[in-house]
């Protein structure tokens, strides 16, 4: 096995932790040239051949896209360049959320080679994008649509929830209390969906004004209550219709081993904690709400498959495949994620096909590779 170190920076968007909080910014630090500034957010940490944040061979200024292109049987393997073509075909991260990211969902392989092909400059590339988490520290997430008798009982407990939806709002609640077809109850939840994401910004500023006088803040920055998720959310984003989606989507508390996958026209947001998280080479996300980014609510409501169910419905579990090893396998071919934890003395022969990214996130240890030893500490790639 050949191991190249890499070197993988962080980058700063604004829904980023702070210095040394953050950890990508804790992970970051392991390239000797860099400094955590305290004053700044760190939210991503990118480990892969994405032109938007590639890695480097570590001590040099060479990509390690180069060093794939360059050989991408020795690379890759020859059944992954048969497979996926000779580009590494996953994107692995560390994410650390102190604001929420925008509800957004990544399109499927062919809406997003017509995405591409219509709107390069804002669809930058023409792959799906399905991804996994799985969470570092204590981490919140809105995956899915609620099952739908819960959607139906915050229409009738949140009178602002339902005055932006009054159009829709009656056929969905008679449809959720029955136990008619599915594709109908789906036709009805997306039309709920897409009447509230269309709302008039001033009626969603009233509506919201209204609601945060009504219902109780929290100081508890883990309570998950819909009325302290609405203060957080509409603090991060005030007057936002984003802030409205916590009565339509579920809500995930994630502690640190978890992990959620979220498919192609899957609709989330996360919403606070660190996570890996590891999809399919691409950069493609359909925004429509808690971002100051482009919002394409049209393509958005479209797109969505409108599946509905419970929170732990979303939740993927590890099965262990050696002693100290489990593994987070989607139901994809471009990726599955191997957790390996080793107490001191203790040590685990992994045997894997394809190229793999290793990071270490706790701890110390060695990586006994067939050309040399790597000795490990937090954010060794």
């Amino acid at each position: 096995m050949s191991v190249i170190r890499l070197t993988c920076n962080a980058n700063n968007y604004a829904w980023g932790k702070h210095g040394a909080s953050s950890k990508a910014a804790q992970f970051a630090a392991t390239n000797p040239n860099v400094t955590i500034d305290p004053t700044q957010p760190y939210s991503e940490l990118w480990m892969g051949t994405h032109p938007s944040g590639p890695s480097t061979v570590f001590g040099t200024t060479t990509l390690l896209s180069s060093v794939v292109d360059s050989d991408p049987t020795s690379a890759l393997g020859s059944a992954v360049v048969a497979k996926f073509g000779p580009h590494l075909p996953y994107l692995f991260k560390v994410l650390s959320i102190e604001k929420a990211l925008s509800i957004q969902a990544h399109p499927d392989k062919k809406l997003a080679e017509k995405l591409h092909t219509e709107r390069p400059h804002v669809y930058k590339d023409p792959n799906h994008k399905p991804e996994m988490s799985i969470a570092l520290t204590e981490f919140i997430a809105m995956s899915g649509f609620r099952p739908l008798e819960q959607i139906a009982q915050n229409l009738q407990e949140y009178p602002e929830f339902r005055a932006l939806v009054s159009a829709s709002a009656d056929a969905f609640q008679k449809e959720a209390a029955t136990g008619g077809d599915v594709q109908e109850k789906k036709l009805r939840l997306k039309a709920l969906f897409a009447e509230l994401m269309n709302s008039n910004p001033e009626v969603v500023e009233r509506q919201l004004v209204a609601l945060l006088e009504r219902v109780p803040k929290s100081a508890d920055p883990m309570d998950l209550s819909l009325p302290a998720l609405v203060h957080r959310l509409n603090a991060e984003y005030p007057g936002d219709v984003g802030v409205f989606c916590v009565f339509m989507l579920n809500v995930l508390h994630l502690h640190a081993g978890d992990a959620f996958y979220m498919g192609p026209n899957d609709p989330h947001a996360y919403i606070y904690g660190d996570c890996v998280e590891c999809m399919a080479t691409s950069d493609n996300v359909v925004r429509a709400g808690l971002t100051p980014k482009l919002r394409d609510v049209p393509v958005l409501v479209d797109m969505l498959m409108y599946d509905f169910g419970t929170p732990e419905g979303k939740l993927l579990k590890a099965p262990k495949v050696l002693e100290h090893s489990s593994i987070y396998d989607p139901p994809i071919d471009e990726f599955a994620v191997v957790c390996t934890q080793l107490a001191k003395g203790e040590s685990e022969n992994l045997k894997l096909n394809g190229p793999q990214t290793l990071i270490a996130t706790e701890g110390s240890g060695k990586l006994v590779a067939a050309d040399k030893e790597y000795e490990l500490k937090p954010g060794y790639v």
